[in-house]
């Protein structure tokens, strides 16, 4: 099984899978590489072959802020919108570990959206969740205090990493949070106090 279909498999049907093989580009990035940056143009819409993708927003005065991750078998519809529409990127992806992609060229995704209907399922599906997803982080930035925000983070990052040690410095959980470094280290130490985390030297051990 190839690695396109070991993502997509029981996701999407062979014949596309077939077919996704002959026009991809394989792309591999390390952690912390700019895959799709903003106000660039999106040539091609990527799928997520393994590894983890951060999708943030980014203000010029107030920093940037997580909206999502993306898993293997997923893709970021932020992108398509941008793909179908010839727009310029509004978000920035960003590897959060080694991270292979396949990337599609834009003219192919308006003809699958006909042609199968495991494709539209898919795009629909993947509106669906990155927009609950995005609400999801609209209410934590509206209705959760900090340190709701601190421990939905944490979660979200163990599920993604299926690891409850998370190599991660108190700078870029701040960056992620668009909060200081300060606030965050005060309020991971009151976690360290209630026996919800353990802190290590650049890394976290999540307890609950």
């Amino acid at each position: 099984m190839n690695i396109i279909e070991n993502a997509y498999s029981g996701i999407l049907e062979p014949a596309l899978i077939e077919e996704i093989e002959a026009v991809a580009l394989i792309k591999e990035f390390d952690a912390g590489d700019i895959i799709v940056d903003i106000g660039q143009y999106i040539r091609s819409m990527p799928l997520l072959l393994s590894g983890a993708i951060k999708i943030v927003r980014e203000d010029e005065e107030r920093g940037e802020v997580l909206l999502y991750y993306l898993a293997q078998g997923e893709t970021c519809t932020m992108s398509i919108a941008c793909c179908m529409g010839n727009k310029k990127s509004e978000i920035r992806a960003q590897a959060e570990m080694p991270t292979t992609v396949a990337m599609i060229p834009n003219h192919f995704l308006n003809d699958w959206m006909v042609k199968y209907n495991s494709w539209r399922n898919f795009i629909l599906n993947s509106y669906s969740s990155r927009m609950n997803e995005m609400l999801g982080a609209i209410d934590n930035l509206a209705f959760s205090n900090m340190e709701e925000r601190i421990l939905n983070y944490l979660k979200e990052k163990v599920k993604l990493t299926n690891d409850r040690i998370l190599t991660l410095t108190h700078q870029e959980m701040a960056s992620d949070l668009n909060s200081s470094r300060v606030v965050i280290s005060r309020i991971l130490k009151k976690l360290e106090h209630e026996d919800k985390i353990v802190l290590l030297r650049n890394e976290i051990r999540v307890l609950i």
